[in-house]
C-alpha cells in the first residue's frame, strides 16, 4: 500500500491521516505554542471514513502520520438490501458487494462513486 508521511502541523483540515489504522479525515486542528521544554502539541479531531466514528488526537508536532491512498472510483448498482449494495465496477465489470454510507438513498441501475482502501469499500456518492 502507498503511503506519504507527514509531520502533524502538516495535517491541515480536509487532509486524510491514518489513525489507529483506519482512515480519517481531519475536521479541526489546533496548534499550542512551544512549551519550555521545546516541543508544540498538536490536538486534532479526526472523523473515520468507513465507521464515521470521531476521534481526538494530541501529539508532539513533530509527531508523523501516514496519508493513505484511496481510490475512488465508479459503479453500477444491480441490487440493494439493508445496507449493502451489489455492484458493478464500471473499468473492470466486477462485481461485488459494497456498504452504503450513511445518509444515502441508493436505488437500483443507478451510478455511484466508491471509496477502496485495502480490502474496505463504501459508497460515498450517487452521480
Amino acid at each position: 500500500m502507498a503511503f506519504k508521511l507527514i509531520n502533524a502541523t502538516e495535517a491541515k483540515i480536509g487532509v486524510t491521516i491514518l489513525v489507529e489504522g483506519t482512515p480519517c479525515n481531519v475536521k479541526s486542528q489546533d496548534i499550542s505554542k512551544t512549551g519550555k521544554h521545546g516541543h508544540a502539541k498538536v490536538r486534532m479531531d479526526a472523523i473515520g471514513i468507513f465507521d464515521g466514528k470521531k476521534r481526538m488526537i494530541v501529539v508532539p508536532g513533530h509527531e508523523r502520520f501516514e496519508v493513505p491512498l484511496i481510490e475512488k472510483k465508479k459503479a453500477q448498482v444491480l441490487s440493494v438490501k439493508d445496507n449493502q449494495a451489489s455492484v458493478m465496477d464500471l473499468e473492470s465489470f466486477e462485481t461485488f458487494d459494497v456498504e452504503i454510507g450513511e445518509g444515502l438513498e441508493v436505488k437500483e441501475e443507478q451510478e455511484v462513486e466508491y471509496w477502496k482502501f485495502e480490502d474496505r469499500k463504501v459508497i460515498k456518492r450517487t452521480l
